[in-house]
């Protein structure tokens, strides 16, 4: 049975107290933080969340190995930008391509266990991150930046090939090695 994430918003907190809050958690994966114009979000994902990051996480990787796209993955890194009064630590998230040396990630995943989050999606466009994918209820959402608005989409910009349908069919294997080597051979099926 599927748990819940622990989550809770406080309001009217200054940008400095969530500098203080990142600082005081220091390396310790838990709790995500978000923060959007005062209002913090805490966050302990559960255990359903974090497998079905790390799955959507690792056929990614499965994709581009197999496509040969060059690909760097940042798990949970923390964004933020005090001008903009926005941070975020996605699920996942990466660089793709040869410029290695970017500010921001090209692709933020976020995966909504639980409703009640404050809106990551403007956090992302405030901080400019180009792509970012939503799973909810089986289903990824794809949303593009363009002219500063994210456009929902039905391909990923950055893998234009990549079956989102598909990947997300392999999501509910028992442990991650069944979904990678069964992704790969689909993909490896198709020219």
């Amino acid at each position: 049975m599927p748990t819940a994430d622990e989550r809770i918003v406080l309001y009217n907190v200054p940008w400095s107290h969530f500098e203080v809050q990142l600082a005081l958690r220091g390396d310790a994966p838990s709790p995500r933080m978000a923060y959007l114009d005062g209002a913090l979000e805490l966050m302990s994902p559960s255990k359903g969340h974090e497998r079905t990051k790390s799955y959507i996480g690792r056929l990614i990787e499965v994709f581009a190995m197999e496509r040969d796209v060059m690909l760097s993955p940042y798990g949970s890194w923390t964004l933020k930008g005090p001008p903009e009064l926005a941070g975020v630590e996605p699920d996942e998230c990466y660089i793709v391509g040869p410029d290695q040396d970017k500010e921001r990630p090209d692709l933020a995943i976020e995966v909504i266990w639980t409703s009640g989050s404050i809106d990551k999606l403007e956090i992302y466009r405030r901080l400019q991150v180009g792509e970012v994918w939503s799973w909810k209820d089986g289903v990824l959402s794809v949303h593009v930046l363009s002219a500063g608005r994210y456009q929902k989409v039905d391909r990923s910009a950055l893998f234009p090939e990549l079956d989102l349908a598909l990947l997300c069919t392999f999501l509910d294997r028992r442990s991650a090695t069944e979904p990678m080597r069964d992704f790969r051979n689909a993909l490896r099926a198709r020219p």
